[in-house]
């Protein structure tokens, strides 16, 4: 039974994934940020029979919780197959509203914190000679959107990061896939929204447009068609497939937006979309 560990698996995508690989077979460590989640992502995983999930506690951005997870995995499995870098936060907020402070702390989780735990899996895949990294990105990291520049900027430094470890690996026999979803309705859009505390604040210069552009992205939420189980899908369609492929593009929203962008000239696509969007959410009325 292979092991696989998914991180951020308290709740949302995290959660619905590693269930999911549970019921298909995979030994699954479903790392989660506190006890309270363990026991939540555990409860769900008895309801459901599985015997093969367990809850180790990780926090990406500390390397020694990193490298005891990690180490707790080779000791009962004798290696790592899989890991799902799935573990991340949001920050929304026009860029000037955003701290310094605020901008480290989204990097430190959504970037150095997935280098982190990839660095702990690597020696162990390699050894072995087979191995899946699977990161979950977002459409986000193809196209930017206003109101979520730092977001966007952590998930196409992920892209970047995840398009050359891919060749790196390659050789050793690991794969490396990126996921890529549209925007799916999870506890992302209520307690884990990641509000940048400037962009509430009614005198900044951003304010009015920020806050119509949240109403905008909470309807395209709240009408999203993509599930996490479409997420789950692809995450172990690129965990099983012979021969997987660099990305999964997740959601038919994504995929056509990406088809603009990739058809249409650049001029067009800029004025017909960004321009689109800056216009809506900058009107006067």
């Amino acid at each position: 039974m292979d092991s696989v560990i998914v991180t951020g698996s308290g709740t949302g995508l995290g959660k619905e994934t590693s269930l999911y690989l549970a019921q298909r077979g995979f030994r699954v460590y479903a790392a989660v940020l506190t006890s309270e989640q363990a026991e939540t992502v555990a409860g769900a995983a008895r309801e459901q029979g599985l015997s093969n999930l367990q809850t180790p506690i990780m926090d990406i951005t500390d390397p020694a919780s990193v490298r005891s997870c990690v180490d707790e995995v080779v000791r009962e499995t004798g290696g790592v197959y899989g890991l799902v870098n799935n573990a991340g936060i949001g920050l929304r907020g026009f860029f000037e509203d955003l701290t310094e402070s605020e901008i480290r702390r989204l990097f430190d989780v959504n970037i150095f914190g997935t280098m982190a735990v990839t660095r702990a899996v690597l020696p162990h895949m390699r050894a072995a000679r087979r191995g899946r990294v699977v990161i979950v990105t977002s459409i986000g990291g193809r196209i930017g959107s206003l109101g979520v520049s730092t977001y966007c900027a952590t998930k196409f430094a992920q892209e970047g990061f995840g398009e050359c470890l891919y060749q790196e690996l390659l050789p050793f026999g690991v794969y490396v896939s990126l996921v890529e979803p549209a925007i799916v309705k999870t506890e992302r859009w209520g307690i884990h929204r990641g509000v940048a505390q400037g962009a509430e604040n009614p005198d900044s210069p951003y304010y009015r447009w920020f806050r119509r552009e949240e109403a905008l992205a909470d309807r395209l939420a709240n009408s999203a068609p993509t599930r996490p189980a479409h997420v789950a899908r692809a995450i172990h369609r690129a965990l099983t497939a012979a021969r997987p492929r660099l990305r999964y593009m997740v959601g038919r929203r994504a995929k056509l937006v990406y088809l603009l962008r990739r058809y249409l000239p650049d001029r067009l696509f800029e004025t017909l979309y960004f321009g689109g969007v800056v216009r809506y959410v900058t009107r006067s009325s």
